[in-house]
């Protein structure tokens, strides 16, 4: 007699992140940046659905390196399935370029699949990529290179609920109408949603709701571009068409901003004594990382010599 084969954790969230993301009128879904398993945990304790793991805080937690391409596709999927197999909510990916061809593109998708992470983005810059909130416009490649970079990714999927995201920098190069033409051509190449890479200027609302016009898939946003779009409330986000937000810059930046100020302090004054007020105490960080959990496991076995 036959049985019905349970459904994988992973393919069970992809699901419920594709399910999420195209509800008509929904609110948008927030995407805390995270580069670790550390900060994974912490949004999901936080109450957040899907977590944001960037290149470039990746680039800087494994090498120290600003993100100018230097992260390998070995490298960024082996720490994605660290990072996934500590939470049970959804992962998305940054994959760069795909990191090669065609044919290096079906092999970004096998081992993010792999990895257990819920989707990826996929970029159109010509490598080497160049993180495209660094001052000025990024070179892309061809239209037709784009479109069949998404395309052969989407084909590449064993399980059809991952997410293959179209995401294009060509607005600063060569203006919204191509980033337009391009988010097209992704959806019609099978894209589960777009992701149109935009600098902060006055009128970034009104790009973003145009790109948003143009698809019939969600749109995701980079939160980090700035201006206006920083301004708003993650409530309005949907108003705009937007489906997907990330915060990339988010935890970097706060952690950052936190190891300087801890480490300023016990430079100058020789104690961390003021400090300890900033400080999570031992039981919220054993808390953040499990540890209940962990030792309720150990003694569901115990030692029988």
């Amino acid at each position: 007699m036959s049985t019905l084969r349970p459904i994988n954790p992973a393919t069970q969230l992809r699901q419920a992140l594709r399910h999420r993301l195209n509800q008509p009128g929904a609110t948008a879904l927030v995407a805390p940046g995270i580069y670790d398993g550390y900060g994974a945990r912490m949004v999901a304790q936080a109450g957040f659905e899907v977590a944001y793991m960037t290149g470039n805080g990746v680039s800087a937690c494994l090498l120290g390196k600003p993100d100018l391409g230097l992260v390998d596709l070995t490298l960024i999927s082996s720490h994605a399935r660290r990072v996934a197999a500590c939470v049970e909510i959804a992962l998305i990916c940054d994959a760069d370029t795909g990191y090669g061809g065609v044919v290096g593109v079906r092999r970004t998708v096998q081992e993010f699949e792999a990895a257990g992470v819920a989707g990826i983005h996929i970029e159109d810059q010509l490598s080497p990529k160049r993180c495209a909130q660094m001052p000025g416009a990024r070179e892309v490649v061809p239209f037709k290179t784009a479109v069949a970079k998404i395309e052969a990714a989407v084909n590449a999927c064993s399980d059809s609920s991952f997410l293959v995201i179209g995401r294009t920098d060509s607005a600063a190069s060569c203006g919204l109408d191509e980033a337009i033409r391009r988010a097209q051509a992704f959806e019609y190449a099978g894209a589960a949603a777009v992701f149109v890479e935009l600098k902060t200027h006055a009128g970034i609302l009104d790009d973003i709701r145009r790109v948003a016009d143009a698809v019939d898939i969600p749109c995701m946003v980079n939160i980090d571009a700035g201006g206006p779009l920083a301004a708003l409330h993650s409530s309005e986000l949907h108003h705009y068409g937007i489906a997907l937000a990330i915060y990339p810059s988010l935890i970097r930046s706060a952690t950052g901003f936190a190891m300087r100020e801890a480490l300023q302090h016990l430079s100058q004054s020789g104690s961390t004594a003021l400090m300890q007020k900033r400080m999570l105490s031992s039981d919220e960080y054993n808390q953040a990382l499990g540890l209940a959990e962990v030792e309720a496991w150990e003694l569901r076995f115990p030692d029988q010599d």
